[in-house]
């Protein structure tokens, strides 16, 4: 008999406890950064643009004023016991030259100390919307990203005229998002894609418990119905968590054990998998190898062409044919599987190198295979650097082509 689980205890005359408030959010990223930083740039930028401009004007006025004393001091001299008047005063014509130097660098100070401040606020005025206008497509990237969530990925920064290193820095954030966006698209498929195809082996489990549980009259040979359902369904499910555990190790990894590896050798095991499944369906195996030598994962590569022709035989037609080619051309191994079937349109092709993706078969409960083959295949050969395709076969079937760089 199940016991129930223990209730929690209350202390007799004290309440409830009280929800705990959730701790506050820490501070917006970007303006902690900012506040890091002690400012903005725009400011930063001005000040330093006008402490040059400042610094200019000062070592203008100064080159002024000794230049106005020189050419004062080149002044002919006259005749000694002259007077001369300079500026309302009468001076001593030995005097002449300092006189004039003296009044010529007066004029200059005078002229420089109300141009000075003039010219450095007019440059930081400058400064400030020329800066201003330079930092504002930065100022659009740095509020797209404050407006991005899991939701809005498919926001840009709409950069239309914007020019130079500004411009590849908007197009560069917007091919991110792109990638982004495609790639959390692709995570929510595969999750929900991964979800159901796991609900259905659970699903049949307990519907096939539950039946044999409620007939009370249930005998050995009905439990021993039972438990090859059962059997069948847990080792479906776990060929869909092998299969997922294998395409989430494989994509955006990088390869553990690289060797020499010939396609033409790995070929034959797989072939060898399914030649008695191929003899039941009177499948016409034609196989042409041809040396086709690379450098990969072994174990890996063996799983590619498993895949392929494990699916060349599964979705085959019964009493239709499967080809196996390998050969290299050019820098380049080959690996193709060609088999007849059902007939696939061109434009569906694609898809079904997405996960659980299986052609034009129903997905049901019954169908072989998790859908994860051609996922698998696409994340080994991109792993190796290569790139895999598949176009329909006139009349039903497909063929799909395997290039890898050859060793």
């Amino acid at each position: 008999m199940a016991e129930s689980a223990p209730s929690p205890t209350r202390t007799a005359g004290r309440p409830p406890p009280q929800a705990v408030p959730p701790a506050p959010l820490p501070p917006e990223p970007f303006r902690a950064a900012q506040r890091r930083r002690g400012g903005g740039l725009r400011p930063r930028l001005t000040l330093v643009c006008t402490a040059v401009v400042a610094l200019v004007s000062v070592l203008l006025l100064w080159l002024g004023w000794l230049l106005v004393g020189g050419v004062a001091r080149s002044v002919p001299s006259l005749p000694p016991g002259t007077t001369v008047r300079v500026g309302g005063v009468s001076v001593p014509a030995e005097r002449l030259n300092e006189a004039i130097g003296a009044a010529a660098r007066a004029d200059v100070l005078r002229a420089g100390l109300i141009a000075f401040p003039l010219v450095v606020i007019a440059a930081a005025v400058v400064s400030w919307v020329l800066v201003g206008r330079v930092l504002g497509p930065l100022h659009a990237v740095t509020a797209t990203a404050r407006r991005l969530t899991v939701e809005s990925l498919d926001t840009r920064t709409g950069l239309q005229d914007a020019r130079g290193e500004v411009a590849e820095l908007a197009a560069g954030f917007d091919a991110m998002l792109d990638r982004l966006q495609a790639a959390f698209d692709a995570q929510r498929r595969f999750v929900a894609n991964a979800s159901h195809e796991l609900r259905t082996p659970l699903s049949v489990l307990r519907t096939e418990v539950d039946v044999t549980l409620s007939d009370p009259d249930a005998d050995v040979e009905e439990l021993r119905r039972m438990a090859g359902v059962v059997r069948e369904a847990t080792r479906r499910a776990d060929d869909l968590i092998a299969g997922l555990l294998l395409l989430a190790r494989t994509e955006g990894s990088e390869l553990g054990e690289v060797s020499p590896v010939d396609l033409a050798d790995v070929v034959v095991p797989a072939l060898a998998a399914v030649r008695a499944e191929a003899g039941r369906r009177g499948l016409r195996i034609q196989l042409r190898t041809a040396a086709a030598p690379v450098r990969g994962d072994r174990v890996l590569l063996e799983r590619v062409a498993g895949n392929l022709v494990e699916n060349a035989v599964r979705h085959n037609v019964v009493g239709g044919w499967l080809e196996v080619c390998t050969g290299a051309d050019e820098g380049t191994a080959r690996l193709q599987v060609s088999s007849s079937g059902a007939e696939i349109p061109g434009d569906r092709v694609a898809e079904l190198f997405e996960p659980f993706r299986r052609g034009p078969v129903a997905r049901t409960a019954d169908t072989p295979g998790s859908g994860l083959g051609l996922s698998i295949v696409r994340a080994v050969v991109q792993a190796h650097g290569g790139r895999v395709w598949a176009e329909p076969v006139p009349g039903g079937g497909l063929k799909v082509t395997v290039e890898l760089p050859a060793a």
